[in-house]
């Protein structure tokens, strides 16, 4: 298949659209927890479950469905995706319903999330080098799908309680929208088997797999999934906790804090096509050092949102500047998160098709798929964390952590990389700062 080769665009923009509703589809617990966890009674350690749950199947075949693109073509794989995941979908909106099938039905329906491997290797064979950061970044921004339940659900929910629509194909309350996405996801299947071209060449069906799989030795491979546990799997879990995060920490309503999280999702999926345009204009590695410094930043005011500083003096101690967060500049420092992350996450696919440019499906499928299980992980964290310290707060320090470790290493690893390239430059280094001393001493 060649690349850039007539169809691109509609190959971009239907699996672009195929993403973010699989998406909204996987991250649909964020918002539809609430009301379950009220009609079934469940703790908030249950719902973080039922929502890791959910993430934790669209982490784990990434790998093996990123390959699978490359061997047969990303339109067969997505047709087949998008149907296997609206049956779970349509049962979660009709079945009679416990806790476990609760737990089932999620994990079946979080099968959405390994889409965006397949998509990422289906797009890369259609655009050449100096387009596939901007394209992979437009794919990638079907992220936005993470606040479409956010922004419907709320409503949704309220105006369709004990209501049954087109015959009892879709029922009412927060019933509706799974069931709503179960008819959505099967005309998109139809659309994408009639709209985009045809997976005409077996792209990699010659390579045994274990080349195939030959590139995931290099530890490069493993920081660049690091970056991306930062950069998405972070983004997952925030998009999942934030609703319940507002509702318990600011006492805010349902669709309130749905609002809110959204501003948050909107930028980390909405910029990411601007971070690939950046990236393919100025490099990733500088996009990368911004994206981290910026949220060490802003994570660090999240983690301490409130205070005040403690002076001694002769008299005593005094407590001075006091501070705290309210609702509108908590709001703010999240959507810098946010734009960080969008920013980010470009950058860090950046790198797969520059260094592994046979290998974007295997590749890009691990690094999804740790990134993705860090979304898996990191709510339940989030739980513990704050029952262990009794702070709500601790849900960015642990973030803050996490970014640190990742920008550390991604720093470490550049400087070593500039010194073995130019290793006479060590000493050139110390004699020209002391040239310099001495004229300025002059």
């Amino acid at each position: 298949m060649s690349k850039g080769a007539k169809g691109s665009t509609r190959v971009l923009s239907l699996s672009t659209f195929a993403f973010t509703l699989m998406f909204a589809v996987w991250l649909m617990f964020g918002v539809l927890g609430i009301p379950i966890q009220k009609e079934f009674g469940l703790s908030d350690s249950q719902l973080a479950w039922l929502s890791s749950v959910a993430i934790l199947n669209g982490s784990i075949w990434r790998l093996f469905l990123g390959v699978l693109t490359d061997r047969i073509g990303g339109k067969r794989v997505t047709i087949v995706m998008l149907l296997v995941t609206s049956i779970p979908a349509y049962l979660l909106a009709h079945m009679t319903l416990n806790y476990n099938w609760l737990l089932t039905l999620a994990f079946l329906v979080g099968f959405a999330g390994n889409l965006f491997s397949v998509g990422i290797a289906w797009n890369s064979h259609w655009f050449e080098r100096e387009r596939q950061g901007f394209a992979l970044g437009v794919f990638g921004a079907g992220n936005i799908g993470a606040s479409a339940t956010k922004f419907i659900g709320p409503v949704v929910i309220a105006s369709t309680v004990g209501g049954s629509y087109f015959g009892g194909i879709i029922p009412g309350g927060w019933r509706f929208v799974p069931a709503l996405y179960s008819v959505l996801l099967i005309f998109t299947a139809v659309a994408i088997l009639l709209f985009t071209p045809a997976d005409s060449v077996k792209i990699q069906a010659a390579r045994p797999l274990k080349d195939m799989f030959k590139p995931l030795k290099y530890i490069q491979v493993w920081r660049f999934s690091l970056y991306y546990v930062v950069m998405f799997g972070a983004y997952v879990a925030l998009a999942s906790w934030m609703p319940k995060y507002f509702v318990s920490v600011y006492k805010l309503d349902l669709r309130d804090a749905a609002l809110l999280t959204a501003l948050f999702i909107f930028p980390a999926s909405l910029l990411r096509p601007f971070g690939g345009h950046l990236s393919d204009k100025m490099g990733a590695r500088r996009l990368m050092y911004a994206s981290f410094g910026t949220m060490l930043v802003a994570l660090l005011l999240l983690a301490a949102p409130f205070g005040h500083i403690v002076l001694e003096t002769q008299s005593g101690l005094k407590r001075v500047l006091p501070y705290s967060l309210g609702v509108f500049p908590f709001t703010v420092l999240l959507f810098i998160v946010g734009c960080s992350m969008g920013i980010g996450k470009a950058a860090v696919y950046k790198h797969i098709p520059e260094y592994f440019p046979k290998d974007v499906g295997a590749v890009g499928g691990l690094v999804g798929t740790l990134g993705a299980l860090g979304g898996f992980l990191l709510p339940p964290l989030f739980v513990s964390v704050r029952e262990w310290t009794g702070i709500p707060q601790s849900t960015f320090i642990v973030l803050f952590i996490l970014t640190l470790v990742a920008s550390v290493w991604m720093h470490l690893t550049i400087v070593r990389l500039m010194y073995r390239a130019t290793p006479q430059l060590e000493h050139r280094i110390d004699t020209a700062a002391q040239e310099l001393l001495e004229k300025v001493g002059n």
